[in-house]
C-alpha cells in the first residue's frame, strides 16, 4: 500500500518510488434526497483563490515529485521532442504589418525569446519604434500574460494590461508613448477589454469581482484616482458577464452583456461615453445578437428567427425594430458579420467548411465568396483596423498547409500571399495526407473527422492514431496546422481531430446537440469516432490516444469511465471533472454563468441526475483504466485546482488496474500552462513522451 501524505511530511519526494495517496477525511452533502459523499473534498482550500493550505500543498507537491521521477527516464525523449518541436519555430520571426491610421503595427520574437516585443513606425516612413516590450514585463515572472493592448485614437499612449500569475486578474497601465513614460494610473483587477474614450483621454474597462466575474463597465479619466472612475453599467444577473468593444466604425463603444446563450447589448458614442446608452434590444432567454454600425445605420446578428443566424438592420433611432437583411439558412451558419466603409463580411461555415464572404450595401444580392483550394481548411478575417479598407487580411491553413497570411482586394478579388509560416528544420506538405472522414455515432449521425498521417502510412489497424476533441460551448475545432503535431505523425501516429457535438462545427444545432439534456451526445460521438477509426484500419484497440482540456478534459474523464479498453494512454489537460460539485456551489467564479450550458442541479432535479450520472468525479469505477496524465493550474480560476486533484486522488484508490497514473499541477500558473513560448512547448514534449512512452515506441 502507498503512503499517506500528511501535512508534516516532506515536500521533497525526488526519490518517490510509490504514488502519494490523499488522506479521505469524511464530508457529505445532500442534495434532492440524495446524500453524496466526497471524501476529498478537504483538497478545496477555504481560502481560495489563495491556497496557503499546508497539508493541501504538501499533496500537490508530492504528486509533482511523483510526476518528476516517473517522468525521468523520459527526460531524453522530451529533450528530443522539445528540440524538433522547437527547431520547426522561426525563433526570429515576425508578423506581417498591418496599417492603422498614420502607423503600421507589428510584432517580434528575437532569437531564443519567450514573448514579444510590439513594433510601430510611420505609413510615411521613418524609424520602427518599440511599443511594449514582454520580455522586459516578463523577466521576473514565473507567469506572464499581456492582456488587453490599445493604442489610443491619436496614437499617443498605450493602454495594456498584465497577468503575473495565471490567475486572470489583469492590472491595467498606460504608457506615454511620446516619452516612454509609464503613467501613474494603474487599474488593478481587471477582465475586461480597454477601450478609449474618442478624445484618447479616458478608459472604459471592466473589472473582475469577488467571485472572478465582469459584471461591470467602468470609465477612467487619465490622471484622476481609479477610486473616483465612474460605473457607467453594472450588471444584475450573477451568470451574465459584462464584455466592453467597439463597433467597426468606432463611432459606438459596445457594452454586451451576456451568458452562454443569452445577450444584451447597449451602446454609448465613443466622443461621450456618459451619455444615456441606446438599448438595442432587451434580453430574451436563448437570443443571441452582435451589433455593427455604420453611417446610423445598425446591422445585427441574431439567432432570434433561425438557429443559423439572420443579419437585420435597424436605425439608432429605432434600434429594436429589426429588419431581416440575409434570411438565416439550415444550410449556412452565419458566425460573425463585419461592417466596412463601403462593403461588409459575413463569415461562417457550410457544411463545416469556414466560409467567408463580401457583401455589397447598395445590392444585397451580390455576394462575393472568397475560395481556397483545399477539400478541408480553417479560413477567417485576420487584423483589419480600419473601418476603411479595400484590401482585407485573411488567415489561412489546414492540417498540412502551414498558416497562411493573405491580403484580399476586394475590387479585384485578387489574394496575395504575405507570409506562409516558416518551418526552419523543413516541412514539405507532399509528404503527408489529410483526410475529412464521416463516421456514423450510434443514433445514426453523421460525425465528421479530420486526419492527418505521413505517406506510406498503413490502414491495415497497425498503427497507433491519436485523437482529440473539445465538444462543448459551441465553440469548433478547427483542421489547423500545427507544428508540434507532426512530432506524433513522423513517428508513425494517425492523428484525427473529432468534430463532436456540443461544438458548433456543423452549425448551432450541432452545439445544442450536445448541451443540457443532450450532453452525453458529445462522449458518445467521441467514442463512436473511435471506435469508426478501429473499424476503418486506422488503428487498433488499445492503439488510440486520446486528448482533450478543460471541458475537454471533461471529456476524457467520461470516456475513461465508459470505455476504458479502448485507450492506449488519455491526456486530460486542467480536466472539468468534478461537474456535480462545481455546479452545485453558486458561489464559484463560474457556476451561474454555466448553468445555461450543463443545467442547473440546485434547483432542476432532472440536471442533477444526468450530471450524477456523467459527472466523471462522480462516476470512478473499480476497474481498469488506461496510463493516464492529468495537469491543473493552481491560480486556474476555469478549473479550479482541486477538480483535477481529487479525481486523481479518487483513481488511485479505486481502479483495479496498475497502470501509471499522473498529476502535474502548474504551481504559478493558470488554465493555460506555463506562459512562454518555449515552455508551453516543453509541457507538449512532456505530453508526447508520456504518450510514446505508454505505447512503448519511445525508441522511435
Amino acid at each position: 500500500m502507498s503512503p499517506t501524505v500528511h501535512a508534516n511530511e516532506s515536500s521533497s519526494m525526488s526519490q518517490a518510488t510509490t504514488p502519494p495517496i490523499a488522506p479521505q477525511k469524511p464530508h457529505s452533502f445532500e442534495r434532492h434526497g440524495v446524500t453524496l459523499q466526497d471524501p476529498w473534498h478537504w483538497l478545496r482550500d477555504p481560502g481560495y483563490p489563495k491556497v496557503e493550505d499546508a497539508e493541501i500543498l504538501t499533496y500537490l507537491k508530492a504528486e509533482n515529485s511523483w510526476f518528476e521521477a516517473q517522468m525521468k527516464p523520459q527526460e531524453p525523449l522530451i529533450e528530443t521532442l522539445f528540440q524538433e518541436m522547437k527547431g520547426r519555430i522561426k525563433e526570429d520571426d515576425a508578423s506581417v504589418p498591418q496599417k492603422d491610421g498614420d502607423w503600421l503595427y507589428w510584432v517580434e520574437y528575437e532569437q531564443g525569446a519567450q514573448y514579444k516585443k510590439w513594433y510601430r513606425k510611420p505609413v510615411a516612413g521613418g524609424d520602427k519604434v518599440l511599443l511594449l516590450d514582454e520580455t522586459e514585463l516578463a523577466k521576473d515572472a514565473e507567469y506572464f500574460r499581456l492582456g488587453a493592448f490599445s493604442v489610443s485614437p491619436d496614437g499617443n499612449l498605450l493602454a495594456y494590461a498584465v497577468d503575473d500569475d495565471g490567475s486572470e486578474r489583469f492590472d491595467a497601465r498606460i504608457k506615454d508613448l511620446t516619452t516612454g513614460e509609464i503613467l501613474p494610473d494603474v487599474i488593478p483587477g481587471t477582465l475586461s477589454s480597454l477601450i478609449w474614450r474618442a478624445d484618447s483621454g479616458a478608459l472604459l474597462y471592466g473589472l473582475a469581482n469577488d467571485n472572478w466575474r465582469t459584471d461591470n463597465a467602468r470609465l477612467h479619466v487619465l490622471g484622476t484616482p481609479v477610486e473616483s472612475d465612474v460605473e457607467l453599467y453594472k450588471e444584475a444577473d450573477e451568470g451574465f458577464r459584462v464584455d466592453i468593444g467597439t463597433t467597426s466604425s468606432e463611432k459606438y463603444i459596445v457594452i454586451a452583456t451576456g451568458d452562454n446563450e443569452t445577450s444584451e447589448i447597449r451602446l454609448v458614442p465613443a466622443d461621450n461615453p456618459q451619455a444615456e446608452p441606446i438599448l438595442i434590444r432587451p434580453r430574451q432567454k436563448g437570443v443571441e445578437y452582435a451589433v455593427e454600425e455604420r453611417d446610423g445605420t445598425l446591422f445585427i446578428h441574431a439567432n432570434d428567427e433561425h438557429i443559423n443566424f439572420r443579419l437585420a438592420t435597424a436605425t439608432i433611432a429605432s434600434p429594436a425594430e429589426w429588419t431581416t437583411l440575409i434570411a438565416g439558412s439550415d444550410e449556412f451558419y452565419m458566425t460573425d458579420v463585419t461592417a466596412f466603409k463601403d462593403f461588409y463580411v459575413v463569415e461562417g461555415r457550410r457544411a463545416g467548411l469556414d466560409q467567408i464572404e463580401i457583401r455589397d450595401y447598395a445590392d444585397p444580392s451580390k455576394v462575393t465568396p472568397i475560395t481556397f483550394p483545399e477539400a478541408s481548411y480553417s479560413a477567417s478575417l485576420g487584423d483589419n483596423p480600419e473601418f476603411d479598407m479595400t484590401v482585407l487580411r485573411l488567415a489561412y491553413e489546414s492540417m498540412v498547409t502551414p498558416d497562411t497570411v493573405y491580403d484580399y482586394d476586394v475590387a479585384s478579388a485578387k489574394l496575395t500571399v504575405l507570409k506562409v509560416q516558416e518551418v526552419p528544420s523543413g516541412y514539405n506538405a507532399a509528404d503527408y495526407v489529410t483526410e475529412r472522414v464521416m463516421i456514423a455515432a450510434r443514433d445514426g449521425t453523421q460525425v465528421p473527422v479530420s486526419v492527418i498521417y505521413r505517406k506510406g502510412f498503413k490502414q491495415d489497424g497497425s498503427a497507433p492514431l491519436h485523437l482529440y476533441a473539445y465538444g462543448a460551448y459551441g465553440y469548433s475545432i478547427p483542421p489547423n496546422f500545427s507544428v508540434t503535431r507532426l512530432s506524433m505523425v513522423d513517428r508513425g501516429f494517425a492523428y484525427a481531430i473529432a468534430h463532436i457535438r456540443g461544438g458548433d462545427d456543423l452549425g448551432r444545432q450541432w452545439y445544442l446537440d450536445g448541451k443540457l439534456a443532450k450532453r452525453t451526445n458529445t462522449f458518445n460521438d467521441f467514442v463512436d469516432v473511435a471506435k469508426g477509426l478501429i473499424e476503418r484500419g486506422y488503428t487498433s484497440k488499445g492503439r488510440v490516444t486520446a486528448s482533450g482540456g478543460s471541458a475537454g478534459g471533461e471529456l476524457m474523464g467520461a470516456i475513461v469511465n465508459s470505455d476504458p479498453e479502448l485507450w492506449g494512454a488519455v491526456v486530460a489537460h486542467v480536466p472539468f471533472v468534478d461537474v456535480l460539485a462545481t455546479m452545485l456551489d453558486g458561489s464559484l467564479p463560474l457556476t451561474p454563468g454555466e448553468w445555461p450550458e450543463w443545467g442547473n442541479p440546485i434547483t432542476d432535479k432532472a440536471a442533477f441526475d444526468l450530471i450524477r450520472s456523467y459527472s466523471p468525479y462522480d462516476n470512478v469505477g473499480a476497474h481498469a483504466y488506461p496510463p493516464m496524465l492529468v495537469t491543473a493550474g493552481l491560480n486556474d480560476p476555469r478549473v479550479t485546482y482541486w477538480e483535477p486533484a481529487k479525481w486523481v486522488a479518487k483513481l488511485r484508490v479505486t481502479k483495479t488496474d496498475d497502470n501509471i497514473l499522473l498529476l502535474k499541477t502548474n504551481m504559478g500558473a493558470g488554465h493555460g500552462g506555463k506562459s512562454g513560448r518555449f515552455d508551453s512547448l516543453k509541457e507538449t514534449a512532456e505530453e508526447f513522451a508520456f504518450l510514446l512512452w505508454q505505447m512503448d515506441m519511445t525508441g522511435k
